[in-house]
Parts: C-alpha cells; sequence; structure tokens
C-alpha cells in the first residue's frame, strides 16, 4: 500500500512542484536569534514588517499552534539562458529572472491551494498555506526539509536546481515523517560574495539588505542613495549577479513550466521606451506581473539610474523629458540622470531648478552644480572665463 507521504510527493509533483520533502516545526531553533541579531543592527532597512511579525517568523509554531509537519515545496524557475548578458546592453534594462514572467505569487498559490485542498481530504487534518508574503522562514525551513542549503548568499542552493527555486510551504496538523536537512555544500567558495556589485554581504551567510539591489530597486521607497547608482549599472528591478554566480548552477536546468519563462518584451527591454511610460502603460506592460507592485514612479526612478549609467548621450531626451514628471522621485533621478549624460543640457533646464518646491529634488539639483564639468558651465553661460 502506498504511504501517504509518497502519495503527497506525487501529488506535489502533478501540481507542477519539482521538488517536495517535510520538516517539522522545531527544525530551526537557531532562526529567532538569527532573526534578531539581523533586526538588532538594521540590517532590514525599511522593511518594518520584519519587525512587526518577528515572532511569528522565529518559531513556527507561533504563527499557527496546530502545526505538526511543515511541507516544504520548490519550483524551478532557472533561466534558458544567462541571466548575466543583458548587464552588457546599456541600452536596455535588466530585470531578475523571477519577474520577467508572471507573478510567481499567483501561480504557485493556486498550486499550494489545489495540493492543500487534496491534502486536507487525504489526511483528514486542518492546514494553512504560505507563500512569501506570510510571517514564514522559507529558506531555514526548505533547508531543514532537505531542499537544498542556505549558501553564503543567503538563498536556498538546490544540486539540483542551483539557486533557482520558489519556496511555497504548507503547514499540517497532521504528523509526517521528516526529511533529513541538506548539509552544507558552499566550502571555501565566495563566488557569490565577491559578484556583488555592492558589498551587501559583510560576511558569508549574512546580508546587508540596505546595500543590496534587490532591496533598494524594489523595497526602497525613496532616492536610490548616491554611493550605489553607478554600482547599480542597468538593474532596473532586482539583481541576479549573487544567484547567478553559484557554481551549483551548472546542474540546474531551465524552468518547464511555460508560465513561469520570461516573456520576451522583458527580457531587457529598452529604456528609452521605458522611460515614456505613464501609469496607465506600466500598468499594462506588467499586468500579472511582480514589477507592478513598486509602481510607475519608483519603477521609473529605477529607470533613470540605469539611463545615467548607460553612457549614451542618445538617451538624454528621455532624462530631459521627466525633469517635469509630476512625481517627485522621478525629477529628482531625471536631473542626476541628465548631470551624467549631458551637463549642458541641464544647464539649460536650470529655470525648473528656481520653480522647484520639493527639497529632495532641489538637492539633486545641487548635487550635480556642484560637478566640476557643470559648474564650468553655468560660469561660461554668464560670462566668466
Amino acid at each position: 500500500m502506498t504511504s501517504l507521504k509518497t502519495q503527497l510527493i506525487e501529488r506535489a509533483k502533478a501540481e507542477g512542484f519539482d521538488v517536495v520533502r517535510v520538516t517539522t516545526p522545531q527544525a530551526i531553533p537557531e532562526a529567532p536569534a538569527r532573526l534578531r541579531q539581523f533586526l538588532a543592527e538594521g540590517f532590514h532597512g525599511e522593511m518594518g514588517w520584519m519587525h512587526e511579525r518577528s515572532e511569528q517568523r522565529g518559531a513556527p509554531a507561533t504563527l499557527w499552534p496546530e502545526v505538526r509537519s511543515i511541507i516544504m515545496l520548490g519550483v524551478n524557475y532557472g533561466p534558458d539562458s544567462d541571466p548575466m548578458a543583458g548587464l552588457q546592453d546599456r541600452a536596455g534594462g535588466v530585470i531578475s529572472v523571477y519577474a520577467q514572467g508572471d507573478d510567481y505569487h499567483d501561480v504557485i498559490k493556486k498550486r499550494l491551494k489545489s495540493l492543500g485542498r487534496w491534502w486536507g481530504e487525504a489526511s483528514g487534518a486542518p492546514l494553512k498555506v504560505f507563500i512569501d508574503t506570510a510571517p514564514v522562514m522559507e529558506k531555514p525551513l526548505a533547508a531543514a526539509a532537505g531542499l537544498g542549503w542556505q549558501g553564503k548568499h543567503t538563498n536556498l542552493v538546490s544540486r539540483d536546481f542551483g539557486s533557482w527555486l520558489f519556496l511555497g510551504s504548507i503547514y499540517s496538523a497532521v504528523a509526517i515523517e521528516p526529511d533529513a536537512p541538506e548539509r552544507d555544500h558552499c566550502g571555501s567558495c565566495r563566488a557569490c560574495l565577491d559578484a556583488c556589485p555592492t558589498a551587501a554581504f559583510p560576511a558569508p551567510y549574512r546580508l546587508d539588505a540596505r546595500r543590496c539591489i534587490s532591496y533598494l530597486t524594489i523595497e526602497n521607497k525613496g532616492p536610490i542613495p548616491a554611493e550605489f547608482r553607478e554600482a547599480i549599472g542597468n538593474r532596473i528591478y532586482g539583481c541576479d549577479d549573487c544567484l547567478a554566480a553559484c557554481p551549483w548552477n551548472k546542474f540546474a536546468v531551465a524552468a518547464r513550466e511555460h508560465k513561469l519563462k520570461a516573456r520576451a518584451e522583458l527580457r531587457v527591454p529598452r529604456l528609452a521606451e521605458l522611460a515614456r511610460l505613464d501609469d496607465a502603460g506600466f500598468r499594462a506592460l506588467f499586468a500579472k506581473n511582480p514589477v507592478k507592485r513598486v509602481g510607475r514612479d519608483r519603477f521609473i526612478r529605477n529607470v533613470l539610474i540605469a539611463i545615467g549609467n548607460s553612457g549614451d548621450v542618445g538617451l538624454a531626451d528621455a532624462a530631459e523629458n521627466l525633469l517635469g514628471d509630476t512625481s517627485a522621485l522621478v525629477r529628482a533621478m531625471a536631473v542626476w540622470a541628465l548631470s551624467r549624460l549631458d551637463p549642458a543640457r541641464l544647464v539649460g533646464q536650470a529655470w525648473r531648478r528656481d520653480l522647484e518646491a520639493d527639497a529632495g529634488v532641489l538637492e539633486e539639483w545641487h548635487g550635480a552644480e556642484a560637478q566640476p564639468r557643470i559648474h564650468l558651465t553655468v560660469q561660461s553661460r554668464v560670462g566668466v572665463p
């Protein structure tokens, strides 16, 4: 007779999950202390929601006291081409692999709910279904369940799927035989740490999110701090550098499910076209896609950083056109981008500075004018040699 756990695994694979393992709610006793240290050091930045339910994150039973087993599931989203290739195309923007297709929250949630319905009937026990919007520490739990291990970049690494796994979980009120955890196979390798453009890893297995490009372009709501702008390059949503650098990716295979594959128009979209997006155009382009969550203004902020880093004077028009945008965040980054591409043209738009009321935008104007190349141009316009 086929065991209930075997049936669970078979059903999970039929639902589109590539790997399924089981652990216990007591399997990550070290997690609360690590989370407290992370929060105490301020490495979470503006992600206040991590503080709000930190107790539930660190101890699964506090989230749902009835839990007896945690079913951890993974979906492969491995790319079918080099995710770093687009970094050489400075007239295009690079979107993180996971955000080039349909929103994985929606895709995986449907699979989790379907599997959960079946499991509830098969086990006769209550359950809860979670994806990463809930206070669940998926990566430590996935490592405890044997899906992989947390690499030095703090993300999960799998021997079969490299660094390319979406995670979901089902908390079950019935006890299931747990799987053995996966041991750490990173060894002396530090490829992921060395690949980070902004030095966001103060030590192996520790991430300062405030320096991470994924945080800066997604979670951060304000201007990109000046110290990180050049290092961001043309990454306009997220960053895959540390993931792509992992040697274990050589064993990974491209995602087999169509819904998790990249949309052609989002592989390396043209910066000039993106800069023209209004709110309606943004919503249309990123319908059913994770990028929609940041909103048009923050996305255009990222696009302008990429434009400023492009070295392509042909993109100066795109930056200049956004100097009068309704969003102060966009106007601020437009000043920075144009100061990088065509300082003389920015000087010609100085009348906008005189009408500007937003302190953040004025700060960008003052910062641009402090640059020697712009200062000299201003003086020459008023007859000073």
